[in-house]
């Protein structure tokens, strides 16, 4: 399927760079959300969901700026999306998915203050969703310093995240075609020193070993994904694909 641009404006909305941030938010939302039931405690049950949520809809807006929410979230192959391979990373343990939202909300909140700026289609989006990703990365941050600086099991456990989800950051900096002409390289010193402090206050440090080794350029935005994503996809598809044109 190949999304249209449906915004009515004299400048049309960036198809792919609309697809891309989309995709990110749509597919770490579903991520978050399996934690439903299962979150180590009730108080995080509800801040997870609540991102979950906050993600959902920062997905929906870009996801409708282009075709269809419905269809572009249920109905598209694994290939044709085009988000990077951090926000499919398997939850793991709870550290895992607090390393994987501190790597991604920290990106997130300095590529949304910098689209903020500037007056392109993602602007207003991007003005809004600031404040929002800025509670993610404090959640973030917070429970990286708990655990990095907790127990001896919690700062193991925190320092192995770290490092494995370590290689799939490098694809968060590559050129996104039509992003406003923001080049999310030129925030690469400033996001390494947020979350390299994050870590150094937490007792750990920025990952250097061989599993650190970051991935080649661009392969979930060019449609290449990890095996688990495929089996999140089919989940995530199932009821809407089971039931084509059903209503509530």
């Amino acid at each position: 399927m190949t999304p249209t641009t449906t915004r009515a404006s004299a400048d049309p909305v960036p198809v792919t760079a609309a697809l891309a941030l989309g995709d990110d938010a749509l597919v770490l939302a579903h991520r978050l959300g399996e934690w439903a039931g299962r979150a180590p405690v009730l108080e995080e049950e509800v801040a997870l969901a609540n991102i979950a949520l906050d993600l959902l809809g920062q997905a929906r807006t870009l996801l409708s700026l282009v075709g269809d929410e419905d269809e572009l979230a249920y109905l598209r192959e694994e290939r044709a999306f085009r988000n990077v391979q951090l926000v499919e990373r398997p939850n793991g343990d709870f550290a895992h998915t607090i390393a994987r939202q501190l790597y991604f909300s920290a990106y997130q909140h300095l590529l949304y203050t910098r689209l903020a700026e500037g007056d392109g289609p993602f602007a207003p989006l991007a003005a809004k969703a600031v404040k929002e990703v800025a509670y993610h990365l404090d959640h973030a941050e917070h429970w990286t310093l708990r655990l990095g600086d907790g127990t001896p099991e919690s700062h193991e456990r925190m320092r192995r995240a770290a490092e494995a989800l370590w290689r799939y950051t490098g694809e968060l900096f590559e050129p996104v075609e039509g992003l406003d002409g923001v080049d999310p390289a030129a925030f690469r010193e400033a996001w390494t020193e947020c979350v390299g402090e994050t870590l150094r206050q937490a007792t750990l440090e920025l990952p250097t070993g061989p599993s650190s080794v970051t991935w080649a350029a661009g392969a979930g935005r060019q449609g290449i994904h990890t095996e688990p994503f495929g089996r999140m996809l089919a989940e995530m598809q199932h009821l809407h694909r089971s039931h084509p044109g059903a209503s509530w």
